[in-house]
């Protein structure tokens, strides 16, 4: 069962017995005034003592919280769909090149979705997102455009790399978005050396780094977190540890399978949660980029969770039984915290409906963008090579 306060806690000693009344009347009382966006601070000035009660901004922040954990089902909708639709357009070969989409890790870039969504931030705008090859959803929560997301998926010179990089190698670097990178393992070093640049320069920016669990048999998974310890840079790891690394399961490759145990090695802070509940996740990270950012040191998360759908489209999923997808399907993360969305009265029918709508649309209008939009000029394919002046 999921954590129904930990949502509006913020860090946890800070919960008490007002926060819980509070939730409360959020649930039952007010649940018609949330499905109608009422501001229900100020209708619940009467019930504790008016607009100075330490109730009435103790409900604001939990209304706060309503509307982010809506933001996260919103953007968990969103990327699910548009990765429907990336995998439609790969089939009639409009999108071409090794394909690598999922179901159940849309949510898990949490940590970076807080920081955008809320008006109490963790990840800043200067804050940096470094990523995998399976990188649709982090480059989407970030803030680049679902536009040039797929006309970059489309080869065009209107996405976010020119068209240049493709499904794998997603870059925006005015949402400080570092990309996804096709050799596994690869982005640790550079979200190091990132977080070194900042740490050298004064700067109170953290970096998350996204991998998997195969990148722990990469040697720059070891050197990587070494250093970070050892330099105390504000790096935050979030290992996605779905237990197959491509078509290998995790205890095939690793003497020591326990992956937080490995990190912790390096003496920095290292936890696993639930990766298959938004909920943990949402805490989870709350904690350690709170705690990277007073610190200045790195900090440790595995999301034990799992790949629904093949690791690319070209894959037979001949090392697994039919019989454990399935089991894990029962856990399926988006499904799970929309039931809990209802089951706590923050999302009603109407809204899923609205949802869908919107997320329709702006799906429609990526494609339409996408399709519409531009080859990158012969001439200009040798650019970017070396440096421009200027640049």
């Amino acid at each position: 069962m999921l954590n129904c306060v930990s949502v509006f806690s913020g860090q946890d000693q800070v919960l008490h017995q007002h926060m819980v009344e509070c939730v409360e009347k959020v649930k039952t009382d007010f649940s018609p005034l949330i499905r109608q966006g009422k501001d229900l601070s100020v209708a619940y000035e009467g019930v504790h003592g008016g607009a100075d009660s330490p109730f009435v901004g103790i409900l604001r922040n939990a209304l706060q919280r309503v509307d982010r954990v809506r933001c996260v089902f919103h953007d968990s909708t969103e990327t699910r769909r548009i990765l429907g639709e990336i995998r439609m357009v790969h089939l009639d070969n409009q999108v071409l090149g090794p394909l690598f989409t999922d179901e159940t890790l849309e949510f898990l870039p949490v940590p970076d979705h807080i920081g955008m969504m809320s008006n109490d931030r963790l990840l800043e705008q200067l804050d940096r997102i470094v990523a995998t090859y399976r990188e649709h959803a982090h480059a989407l929560v970030r803030g680049v455009p679902m536009t040039t997301v797929l006309a970059e998926m489309y080869g065009k010179q209107q996405g976010c790399s020119r068209g240049r990089g493709g499904s794998m190698h997603l870059f925006d670097q005015g949402t400080n978005f570092y990309g996804g990178n096709a050799i596994v393992g690869g982005g640790l070093p550079l979200a190091v050396g990132l977080a070194l640049a900042d740490h050298m320069r004064g700067d109170d920016i953290v970096t998350a780094c996204f991998f998997g669990e195969g990148a722990v048999a990469e040697g720059e998974f070891h050197e990587s977190l070494n250093l970070a310890a050892l330099w105390e840079l504000p790096v935050l790891f979030v290992c996605e540890n779905n237990l197959y690394a491509m078509g290998t399961a995790l205890a095939r490759s690793e003497s020591e399978t326990n992956i937080q145990r490995k990190a912790a090695c390096y003496r920095l802070t290292a936890e696993t949660i639930d990766g298959m509940d938004v909920v943990a996740v949402e805490a989870a990270a709350r904690r350690a980029v709170h705690a990277v950012r007073e610190s200045g040191k790195p900090h440790f998360l595995e999301c034990r969770t799992y790949r629904l759908r093949a690791h690319s489209m070209f894959d037979a999923q001949l090392y697994r039984d039919k019989a454990e997808v399935e089991a894990w399907r029962q856990k399926e993360p988006i499904v799970r915290f929309q039931g809990w969305l209802e089951e706590n009265h923050m999302i009603h029918a109407d809204d899923l409906t609205r949802i869908e709508a919107e997320v329709a649309a702006e799906v429609a209008e990526a494609v339409a963008f996408s399709e519409s939009g531009n080859w990158e000029p012969l001439e200009d394919l040798t650019r970017f090579t070396y440096a421009e002046k200027g640049a």
